[in-house]
């Protein structure tokens, strides 16, 4: 669902999936390593790596800036926005799936770090460190009273570093971002975890 740039809007103007957790605006940042893509690459990124997945079809991505009326899942460059969250809908063998971001200030980022699950989850399938059925459960959507998780954001994208980082890189990154995730300093348990987790992830991969 899409706005114009003169509305304002509360967050339920975008379709986000009803069982998927929101992130507090107040928790809201920009992401820490500075993705350097514009909006429009970020969005193309996501439906580029959904095109590449087999047994995909009807992709809907949608965020709360207003989208083009001649490519519905790409916003305009510079509208604005009420709410930065990104998700896409998409079926996938007959399974309607989803997934979202709205860890981060804008929608550009959201849909950047979306993009980056998305292709590490394909990678994850290929390079047999999983199995497509338990990685893709994550992003199939319930049925009925189901109940479904949102996927947690790639290792990259918690340390703030690109995907293919040096070790030296993901080290440099850790001992920033293991700071800022602390409890001590506005962080939590739960953001340390995954930042550790994240490092370990990078590091052994």
């Amino acid at each position: 669902m899409s706005m114009n740039d003169t509305t304002t809007t509360d967050e339920t103007a975008l379709d986000w999936p009803a069982t998927f957790d929101r992130t507090p605006p107040s928790d809201r940042k920009p992401y820490p390593g500075g993705f350097r893509v514009t909006r429009s690459t970020a969005f193309g990124n996501v439906l580029d790596e959904l095109a590449m997945w087999n047994g995909v079809t009807d992709v809907q991505l949608d965020s709360g800036a207003e989208h083009q009326q001649r490519n519905p899942n790409k916003p305009y460059a510079n509208a604005s926005f009420d709410d930065p969250g990104v998700v896409v809908y998409f079926n996938k063998d007959g399974d309607d799936m989803a997934a979202a971001c709205d860890r981060w200030d804008n929608p550009r980022d959201n849909a950047q770090d979306l993009y980056h699950y998305l292709h590490e989850t394909r990678m994850q399938e290929q390079r047999g460190t999983v199995t497509a059925d338990s990685e893709y459960s994550k992003l199939r959507l319930p049925s009925g009273d189901e109940e479904a998780v949102a996927p947690d954001p790639p290792a990259a994208a918690v340390l703030g570093v690109e995907p293919d980082a040096s070790p030296a890189e993901i080290k440099q990154a850790y001992h920033k971002r293991v700071k800022e995730a602390h409890p001590d300093h506005d962080g939590s348990n739960e953001e340390l975890q995954r930042v550790r987790d994240a490092k370990e992830a990078m590091l052994d991969g």
